[in-house]
């Protein structure tokens, strides 16, 4: 018998190297983007593709694009060739002219735009193809078409959820998770640039009310709006056991929530890659995070509190805002 050859065990282990490698990246959920006019397109992207990344995050990969785009919202239009240049030299992700052509080349889709009003109609073609969607904030520029759009995932029987990063701050998810006990009542802040295409709250005011909704839950019954000693917007609302839960615009992001147990702070952002463990997760199990209710609970909320605005700081109930889109009780469950 000859010999073994000196380097055949170095090239067997390559090939097996190889292969491994290659089943794995096979493994690899492929994920579509729409909306390259956010820079949440390019971060998420990095963390779903950059291994050396501290906050890299395993079993999905973009692989393709639609740069969609707004052309009367300067952020918007103003990035999207840049944030596409990226995507495609950086990171390899292919291009498409259609949403429909996109959806062909993948399992999963992340809706990134960052303008809500066209979410209802770049989500139709999406859910329509059967891939399960995760839609950035806002989920959309009105309950109205929040609602619509869980309507049609439910009709196809695709998974949807809709969650702002600020949801998985370390200390809001621990006192979300039970380490105050109930919680009796939270205050949060966030900063809340507006823009004249969406209502207040909705374009930059929803981090704070993501995480206001978090520690609190659902179950918000009215609203009231008001301004600080600063000027700036206040928004009260009273949830189920006469809870009070309080947003204000502020620089930073944080809050205190109070319990049975004491109390703790919250609301701070703590990077994208919790949000993006959470969405490879529900992409893996087709298991939405957030609840249906939770989150059309926080679209009235912040509709509500321009209704209270436009009434001179009246109180406003959900229920009106609920019954003023069309949405019915067991749409939410």
């Amino acid at each position: 018998m000859k010999p073994i050859p000196a380097w055949l065990p170095t090239v067997l282990l390559l090939a097996l190297s190889a292969l491994t490698s290659s089943r794995a990246a096979a493994a690899d959920l492929r994920v579509g983007v729409i909306g390259l006019d956010t820079s949440h397109s390019t971060a998420f992207t990095k963390i779903l593709h950059d291994s050396q990344a501290k906050d890299f995050v395993p079993g999905a990969r973009v692989v393709a694009a639609y740069k969609g785009g707004s052309r009367d919202i300067e952020s918007s239009w103003s990035r999207v060739e840049e944030y596409t240049k990226e995507l495609k030299e950086k990171w390899g992700v292919t291009i498409c002219d259609s949403i429909e052509e996109m959806c062909r080349q993948v399992d999963v889709v992340l809706l990134e735009s960052v303008d809500g009003r066209p979410h209802l109609e770049q989500a139709r073609p999406v859910i329509a193809a059967g891939k399960p969607l995760y839609i950035d904030k806002p989920m959309a520029a009105s309950l109205k078409d929040a609602a619509e759009i869980f309507r049609l995932a439910r009709a196809a029987r695709v998974p949807v959820f809709s969650s702002s990063s600020l949801r998985y701050g370390k200390a809001t998810q621990a006192v979300r998770q039970g380490s105050l006990g109930k919680v009796l009542s939270a205050e949060t802040f966030s900063p809340c640039h507006l823009d004249p295409t969406h209502p207040d709250l909705f374009w930059y005011g929803i981090h704070g009310v993501e995480s206001l909704f978090t520690l609190m839950g659902t179950g918000c019954l009215s609203v009231k709006r008001g301004t600080t000693t600063e000027g700036k917007i206040e928004v009260r609302g009273v949830w189920t056991g006469d809870r009070p839960g309080v947003y204000r615009e502020r620089e930073g992001y944080g809050g205190l929530a109070r319990g049975e147990k004491g109390e703790s702070p919250a609301g701070a952002f703590d990077g994208y890659g919790p949000l993006v463990v959470e969405i490879v997760k529900f992409f893996q199990t087709r298991v939405a995070p957030v609840s249906v209710r939770e989150t059309l609970e926080i679209m009235a909320f912040m509709e509500a509190a321009d209704e209270s605005k436009r009434r001179g700081g009246a109180a406003v109930t959900l229920k009106e805002m609920f019954e003023r889109a069309g949405v019915r009780e067991e749409e939410m469950r």
